[in-house]
């Protein structure tokens, strides 16, 4: 374990980005895919606030979490453990499988390795 503290802050503001897109947000564009783009960056940045790892592993633990996430709304998971009707439960897992979440957390995804590769310096 360990703590990172670039990585938390950018945690924390992509967290008020994401609580605003919630609250402020009904488009069809910016609240559905570019907020699915940004909370794979949002975990990515909390894995590697306590996580020491090198990047494509991170990434690619971050992307295998959000595929099975989506997947398990094409099953209805959160009926079969009892949540329908838990309205947090709803947001955090989600009720429908969309591959227009698949790009998003795809492109999410590309977005940190480029980043990663180009503008953060590893040790």
């Amino acid at each position: 374990m360990t703590f990172n503290l670039k990585y938390f802050l950018t945690f924390c503001l992509l967290l008020i980005i994401e609580v605003c897109i919630a609250l402020f947000i009904n488009d069809t564009i910016i609240r559905p895919f570019i907020g699915d783009m940004l909370v794979v960056i949002l975990i990515y940045c909390f894995v590697r606030t306590f996580i020491k790892t090198s990047y494509l592993k991170a990434i690619i633990g971050v992307l295998f979490f959000a595929y099975v996430v989506e997947a398990i709304q094409a099953t209805s998971f959160i009926h079969w453990i009892g949540l329908s009707n838990n309205q947090i439960a709803k947001i955090i897992l989600g009720t429908t499988f969309d591959w227009k979440d698949i790009v998003a957390y795809s492109i999410g995804g590309v977005l940190i390795l480029i980043f990663e590769k180009y503008y953060v310096r590893h040790e």
